[in-house]
This record gives C-alpha cells, sequence and structure tokens, in this order.
C-alpha cells in the first residue's frame, strides 16, 4: 500500500483488517500445534487492548502519518534482517515467563503506537520478548499472532468509529492476502528457505518505508 501511494485513511483501517485476517489464521494454528501459553500472552493484551483501541481511533494527518509508518517499516526490516542473519547469543539464557509488570507496560505502549499507525503490534512484541528472554521462540510467535489479533481487532473498532467507512475493495483485498498467504506458505515450507524469505520482505520494507518517509 506505501508502494501503491494509497491515502492514509484507506491504507490504516486496510492493513488492520488484514492484520485480522492473518493474526486469525497464526493464532488457530499456534494454538492446534500446543503452542500458546494464556499465561505468557494475557500479561501484554490486559493493557493492549484498550490502548489499541485508542491509538485507532487516533488519525494522524497525512504529513505525520506517512513518516511515522515509514520509520515503523524501516524497524520491521532492520529486526527481520537481524533475525535471518541469527543472533546466537539471544539463546543462551533460558526463556522464562514474562514478568507481569514489565509485560502489561510493553503491551500498553506496543498496542497504542500500532493502533496510531495501523502497523501490527507483532513486529515490536516479537523483538521485545526474544531480546528479554521472556519465552522461547516457537511460544514467542504463538504470543505474537495472539497480540496482533487482539491488538488489530481494537485499533479497527477505534478507527472505524473516526473515519466511520471501510474501503469498498476490502473484501477483495482481504481475499487477495487469503490467496498470497497460502501461495507464501507453500512456497516457504516447500521450495524457498526461510532467510531468503526475510531478505526479500525486509527489502519491500526498506523501499517501502523509504517511499512513505521521503513522500
Amino acid at each position: 500500500m506505501g508502494l501503491a501511494g494509497l491515502d492514509h485513511t484507506v491504507m490504516k483501517p486496510t492493513a488492520l483488517a488484514l492484520n485480522i485476517l492473518v493474526a486469525g489464521i497464526g493464532a488457530v494454528q499456534f494454538s492446534r500445534a500446543g503452542l500458546f501459553s494464556w499465561r505468557a500472552f494475557y500479561p501484554f493484551g490486559v493493557l493492549g487492548f484498550p490502548f489499541s483501541l485508542i491509538g485507532g481511533a487516533i488519525n494522524l494527518p497525512g504529513h505525520a502519518y506517512y513518516p511515522a509508518v515509514g520509520v515503523l517499516l524501516l524497524l520491521a526490516a532492520i529486526q527481520l534482517i537481524r533475525s535471518a542473519l541469527g543472533a546466537p547469543e539471544d539463546q543462551e539464557i533460558p526463556p522464562r515467563e514474562p514478568p507481569f509488570l514489565p509485560a502489561l507496560l510493553a503491551g500498553a505502549g506496543i498496542g497504542f503506537i500500532s493502533g496510531v499507525t495501523g502497523t501490527g503490534g507483532g513486529i515490536f512484541l516479537g523483538p521485545v520478548i526474544l531480546l528479554m528472554h521472556w519465552v522461547e521462540a516457537r511460544r514467542a510467535a504463538a504470543v505474537t499472532a495472539a497480540y496482533n489479533l487482539l491488538n488489530s481487532g481494537a485499533a479497527l473498532v477505534g478507527a472505524y468509529a473516526t473515519l466511520n467507512t471501510l474501503p469498498k475493495a476490502l473484501p477483495w483485498w482481504l481475499m487477495a492476502a487469503g490467496l498470497g498467504g497460502l501461495i507464501g506458505t507453500t512456497l516457504g515450507s516447500r521450495y524457498l528457505p526461510e532467510k531468503a524469505l526475510r531478505y526479500v520482505l525486509a527489502s519491500i520494507l526498506v523501499i517501502s518505508g523509504a517511499k512513505l518517509i521521503l513522500s
């Protein structure tokens, strides 16, 4: 959407709706695999939900929205590259459950930022969880998917309450995202190495982020 130059009033609710679709699929898959832990998730969601709702109701003007999202996309690209390169030192400390108060504050802050910008909170929550060694990697992905589902749903409600409209083409974009996710999952699981996919996505994020910042 950043590359296509869509208006920010279209980008935000569309991104949130797509987040809900993808996060919902991921949350179900992780839950079926027995990786979801309510104790690891709920401290992030307690304040993540209301702060995402508040953030979603705040609609920045275009001249502030585009640079803000651009910076977040660049940060996400850096995290993708970092994860592709690998960080063995992060695995040296045994994972543990997230402490309640820090997780509460992290969920609130990330929820608000992701709600305002319409970006998935998981691109920030995942790195925080792994950096602090609160949850091991696979369970962190499960927590991230559930948090994305919660915070994107709340933010979309807030955004709709103030924008009072959704893009007419949204159902088609949801279908395209679902189909693209299916194709991407097939390619990623059977043909393309995970690191290559992360580098490709990081490149797209860098180009999109730079375009939004310079627009």
